[in-house]
């Protein structure tokens, strides 16, 4: 796949009982859209802008996909940091719990009436004045080993465990060397992989993070790989986002699109041939009200 320089970057979340994706669409760094994608017609609704750094890996969305659990900072606020729950495509909160740090922050949903939010031992437990929670929604705690957030214990990869993915390589030590072009570099790179969902034994998706604040570059570089049968190799490259969608296609995003690349006859085509099925790129802020539905807790 030829690769397009944009500083528009999409990160990805599928919901997991039902055809429904966020997108976050970031560019610049603090301001960010959120975007509903209906996953079975390719059909997207465009959402509210924030302007503050979401940190999308802490992220999670309800099972149904009409829930999102988010965590965002911004210094020139007097509320620097947070933890909250809204309804996609829309940030205004349902409900939100103060940070002072990015340390931590965001969460999972454990199931549609259970949330574990991911906050230090010493931080307020309660939610932040002015909101409230539904009786049928719980609130609990994520226990980590580290605050790095690519420990296996993080919301990050506890969330890609719970939807199919394998921790197949670790770094076993990091590049820090002064003047290099990442903060953190990683050797060998953390590596999931994700078995095909029709095809588990034709074809592999692999996801690789090769170090951390590349300079000029993005936060985490990303690169996806797909190997199957027959010496077949799809390399997607540097890359947001990548999943196979139920129906057997391989979805990526890259440089501030989407792309599908539709599985025919259990047989996948080389990546060049996929399909363009968004171009968010040339989108610009745009003040956007909550509709009124976004402002209700949705039923049990």
């Amino acid at each position: 796949m030829k690769e397009v320089k944009s500083s528009t970057r999409l990160f990805v979340i599928v919901a997991r009982n039902a055809p429904v994706g966020v997108i976050f669409r970031r560019s610049p760094s603090k301001q960010v859209l959120l975007i509903k994608w209906n996953m079975e017609d390719d059909t997207f609704e465009i959402g509210q802008w924030l302007k503050a750094r979401v940190y999308e890996t802490r992220c999670d969305l309800s099972p149904e996909g009409d829930m999102l659990l988010y965590f965002a900072s911004d210094n020139r606020r007097s509320l620097s940091s947070w933890s909250a729950v809204s309804r996609p495509p829309y940030f205004t909160a349902l409900a939100l719990w103060k940070k002072n740090n990015t340390f931590g922050g965001g969460g999972l949903f454990l199931s549609r009436s259970e949330i574990a939010l991911d906050r230090q031992p010493w931080e307020e437990s309660g939610i932040a004045e002015g909101f409230s929670l539904p009786k049928w929604l719980t609130v609990g705690k994520i226990d980590r080993n580290s605050w790095n957030e690519y420990d296996p214990s993080s919301p990050w990869s506890r969330r890609l465990a719970r939807d199919g993915w394998k921790l197949t390589d670790y770094p076993s030590k990091t590049k820090d060397e002064f003047g290099s072009k990442f903060m953190i570099e990683f050797d060998p790179p953390v590596t999931w992989q994700k078995a095909h969902p029709l095809h588990p034994e034709d074809f592999i998706l692999q996801m690789s993070l090769i170090g951390i604040n590349e300079r000029n570059g993005p936060w985490h570089l990303i690169e996806h790989i797909v190997t199957g049968k027959n010496g077949y190799i799809g390399k997607i490259g540097r890359s947001e986002w990548a999943d196979w969608s139920p129906t057997g296609d391989l979805l990526f995003s890259q440089s501030g699109c989407l792309y599908r690349l539709r599985l025919q006859d259990g047989v996948l085509g080389p990546i060049e041939v996929s399909q363009q099925i968004a171009d968010f790129s040339g989108l610009e802020f745009q003040r956007c009200e909550a509709s009124e539905e976004a402002l209700l807790w949705p039923s049990k």
